[in-house]
């Protein structure tokens, strides 16, 4: 009688590597589309720049690829049951970088794909949180052409001008990020307008969506904020 062939971990480590960073998968991440597994921080920074899946080539969606994804926690305790200790050396990892972020106020000093990872790991709130919990609501942010403005006050469109955040978001936090994403020098100021009328910064998407946009009916989706250069009225 023979006995049973013993399998070494790295006889499956084509199903539990991931084809971006080439490690062990962290949080395995599923593609809908197309069934393709990454880590989560890996597709989604992946997705930060391109809408196909990363091993195949097919588009996953033609404005918000995330919405495609799908955590696979079954294929997460596989492997950690695969590869003995990997629980245990994440949850260290975790320790350091929240302690070493504490000592330094936040600056990143560490790798950003395993920053990304121990914020996605986070359970605890916190900065690592970003109201992920939160209700999520999808914006379209258009740019509001205008013929008057010349030279350096046009502001240019997105390239991806949809995005879902939480409904407590505020438009001061929406201005931060077109400023980031059009690369605007830290002194130019925007103004942010649902249906003409001109968004103060502290207003959250929810009192927007509320207060604003639903009078147009439940059709009109997602919610639409204009931006333009700040005009001064004074």
């Amino acid at each position: 009688m023979t006995s049973p062939r013993k399998h070494l971990v790295k006889d499956f480590n084509h199903f539990i590597t991931c084809y971006v960073c080439k490690g062990y998968l962290i949080k395995p991440t599923t593609v809908t589309e197309c069934l393709h597994t990454f880590c989560k921080s890996c597709i989604v920074q992946h997705f930060e720049d391109s809408n196909d899946c990363p091993k195949c080539g097919i588009q996953v969606h033609e404005t918000n690829p995330r919405e495609m994804l799908r955590l696979d926690n079954t294929l997460e305790e596989i492997i950690f049951k695969l590869v003995p200790g990997l629980r245990e050396k994440q949850q260290q990892e975790i320790e350091f970088w929240r302690s070493r972020k504490w000592k330094e106020n936040g600056e990143e000093d560490g790798p950003r794909s395993k920053r990304s990872r121990l914020d996605d790991d986070d359970d605890g709130g916190g900065d690592g949180d970003y109201h992920r919990s939160d209700p999520q609501i999808a914006i379209c942010l258009d740019c509001l052409r205008n013929s008057s403005l010349v030279g350096e006050n046009v502001v240019k469109g997105l390239m991806k001008k949809f995005i879902r955040c939480s409904t407590r978001v505020t438009v001061g936090t929406i201005k931060k990020f077109l400023s980031l994403k059009l690369k605007l020098p830290s002194s130019y100021e925007l103004d942010v307008l649902c249906n003409g009328e001109i968004m103060g910064k502290d207003h959250t998407m929810e009192f927007i969506y509320m207060t604003r946009w639903r009078l147009r009916g439940e059709t009109a989706y997602p919610m639409v904020l204009e931006y333009r250069p700040r005009i001064d009225f004074g």
